[in-house]
Order: C-alpha cells, then sequence, then structure tokens
C-alpha cells in the first residue's frame, strides 16, 4: 500500500492534497485495492457547493459501488473528465492521473480533522 506523507485522509478512503485555497481529491490507494477493478466513476457538476463528508459522486468497481464523500467542505473547479472513458486509471495511478475531483475550500480549519498519512496506514492496518 502507498500512503503518500504530503496527503491528508478520510476514514472514508478518500485523500485530499491542498495547495493555498484549492484541493485535489481522489480515492486512496487502500480503497482502489480493496474495490478492485473500477469500471465507473461518477462526477459532480463544476460550481455544485458540498459540505465536508457529504457524497460527491460514486464509483464502481466489477465488486461493489461506494459512494465518494469530499474531505472539506467547498466548490467544485474542476472534474477528471477523463475517468469517463478509462476509470481503470483510479486503480493504476491513485494519487496522480486518478485524481477525481478539485475544488476552492470553504473552510481551512476543517483539515484538521483528517488523518494524516501515519494514522491513516494505521487505521487501514486496524482494518485489515
Amino acid at each position: 500500500m502507498n500512503f503518500p506523507t504530503d496527503l491528508k485522509y478520510t476514514k472514508s478512503d478518500e485523500w485530499i492534497r491542498v495547495k493555498g485555497s484549492e484541493a485535489e481529491t481522489g480515492l486512496t490507494d487502500y480503497a482502489q485495492s480493496h474495490l478492485s477493478d473500477i469500471v465507473y466513476v461518477e462526477l459532480p457538476e463544476v460550481g455544485a457547493e458540498y459540505q465536508a463528508g457529504s457524497p460527491f459522486g460514486s464509483i464502481e468497481s466489477v465488486k461493489a459501488a461506494s459512494d465518494m464523500n469530499i474531505p472539506a467542505s467547498g466548490t467544485i473547479t474542476a472534474v477528471n473528465e477523463g475517468l469517463s472513458d478509462t476509470p481503470e486509471v483510479v486503480n493504476s495511478d491513485p494519487y496522480g492521473q486518478g485524481w477525481i475531483i478539485k475544488f476552492t475550500l470553504s473552510d481551512p480549519k476543517e483539515l484538521a480533522a483528517l488523518m494524516d498519512a501515519k494514522a491513516y496506514e494505521a487505521y487501514c492496518n486496524e482494518r485489515g
């Protein structure tokens, strides 16, 4: 499993990379490996606003479908349109080309509630 130290993580297995007031989010390596082969990603509308922890889309694999939750409140500024044709990129490059949304943070203080890489790795190990 890969747990990049420059990211924050949620208990629902999303990662967030923050640069100033902008953030990028996707599904963690742990989550994609447990879902197995991803076949579909439902993306939100650009301009939509979400509260921290609320579902912004869903992801489907050959095993299951799951909601994806936004790690912090914000307004969607971009979606990874490439996932419509090649959703399997989430499996092969979850922290790079497999990003799902970009958004402007509404309240950067919410980031303090998220896990760092070490805490997220321990959380994943607890779950097996």
